[in-house]
């Protein structure tokens, strides 16, 4: 299906616990390198690269039942084991390696939330039955973060001059919009900005994190040593970016805000809604609205913020709601996506001389999708859970076209998008 499609690349998740069922602490699983030796080599047939991502929110049990997992230092080196043995065994054939998916999001719904495993928080932010939100999930950020730079420094040492390849991380990154036009709400723009993509980012590009974050957290934040800071520093080859969202923000150090469970400590609120007129329009997922400019923005700030490093945007999409009472009709002539990725491809082309170097879209086929199950359909192409039968929708085969140069996007001006067929 990819290589009818015109696909040259292919972006997937590693399970760690398919390969290393209870981490450094038991042997390796045999059938689950077979499974991804069978599913890389496939690719590679067909002429499409495989980008890997060796950890996605999922960790063994035993890492976590043992020692707490992401809130131990012991969890860095399990890491680090895991991702040495995803090199040897699959680094032959990969040349696109990202350590972690939105490390941002999983410790902040994992930690700060709790709606993801560990399910760890505190009052005021959920009902936990452990946790402190406080703390956690920078203690778990800090790990993650130095596990990343061990592991780019292991892979530069020992494999990259024979293998090739590139490690970088994706981060989920919301762009925000200051609500009211004054100086408060542009620098809680930025301080939300902040507790988003620099977090990590600003670590492995200068060795510590952003100032805000120091003036705000104070002595929760965890400190890197010396040492740290010089290990962390130009550890990342690329910068993969999940984006979908854009949201109002307003201050809430001089203005009264209500709890905002998502951004925290950053001390703003987000709003979806200026003078109850939307910031784009809605689609299915709560929170989440069609805003294309946002593409070209976020891009064009991580370029001037990390010295124009390679950027990839390797989550980006458009859901719709699927259920049995779904027509043929709205399951397969999906205009909405189709608009949504031809617009967003629009703003990211007026942005690709300031990095951005492939486009990936979310998501080949419809999928999982965490709390919300099988109900949401991110898919270019619709999957019977029945039947397991795979079918092109209308979106799939206008990207297709897209990318083997039949279709193309004219810019009349930044805000006139159209598109072309030919």
């Amino acid at each position: 299906m990819m290589h009818s499609l015109g696909l040259d690349s292919y972006r997937f998740s590693l399970s760690w616990s398919r390969i290393l069922p209870k981490g450094h602490f038991g042997g390796v699983n045999p059938a689950g390198i077979k499974f991804y030796n069978n599913l890389i080599n496939s690719l590679l047939r067909k002429g499409i690269q495989p980008f890997v991502t060796i950890n996605h929110f999922d960790v063994p049990r035993e890492l976590e039942e043992r020692y707490g997992s992401w809130l131990s230092p012991e969890m860095q080196e399990d890491f680090i084991y895991f991702a040495n043995l995803c090199f040897k065994m699959f680094g032959d054939r990969v040349k696109h390696w990202t350590t972690f998916n939105e490390p941002n999001l999983m410790v902040k719904l994992g930690y700060f939330s709790g709606k993801f495993p560990p399910n760890h928080c505190s009052k005021p932010f959920g009902k936990c039955t452990s946790g402190n939100s406080s703390t956690e999930p920078y203690i778990a950020a800090h790990g993650i973060i130095l596990a990343h730079a061990k592991t780019v420094n292991i892979y530069r040492k020992n494999y990259q001059a024979k293998q090739g390849g590139s490690v970088g991380i994706t981060i989920f990154m919301i762009w925000y919009e200051p609500l009211r036009n004054i100086t408060e709400d542009h620098i809680a723009v930025s301080r939300a900005q902040s507790f988003e993509a620099p977090w990590f980012l600003d670590p492995l590009f200068f060795g510590d994190y952003p100032h805000d974050m120091h003036q705000i957290l104070g002595s929760s934040l965890p400190k890197f040593t010396e040492g740290e800071k010089q290990l962390l520093k130009n550890q990342i080859d690329f910068v993969g970016i999940n984006h979908y969202n854009t949201l109002y923000v307003k201050d809430c150090i001089f203005s009264p805000c209500d709890l905002d469970t998502y951004t925290g400590d950053a001390l703003v609120s987000e709003s979806a809604e200026r003078n109850g007129i939307s910031i784009g329009k809605p689609t299915p997922v709560e929170n989440s609205f069609v805003v294309p400019s946002s593409m070209e923005k976020l891009v064009m700030y991580l370029n001037q913020r990390y010295q124009n490093i390679p950027l990839y945007i390797t989550e980006n999409g458009y859901a719709q709601i699927g259920n049995s009472s779904s027509t043929v009709e709205e399951l397969f002539n999906d205009t909405e996506r189709l608009s949504y990725i031809r617009d967003y491809l629009t703003y990211l082309s007026f942005a690709i001389r300031k990095g951005a170097n492939v486009y990936f879209v979310l998501s080949l086929m419809d999928n999982f999708e965490w709390l919300s199950g099988y109900t949401i359909k991110y898919g270019l192409c619709h999957v019977d859970f029945r039947s397991l039968k795979r079918t092109p929708r209308l979106s799939a085969r206008w990207y297709s076209k897209f990318i083997k140069g039949y279709e193309h996007i004219e810019m009349a001006s930044e805000e006139t998008p159209k598109h072309v067929a030919s």
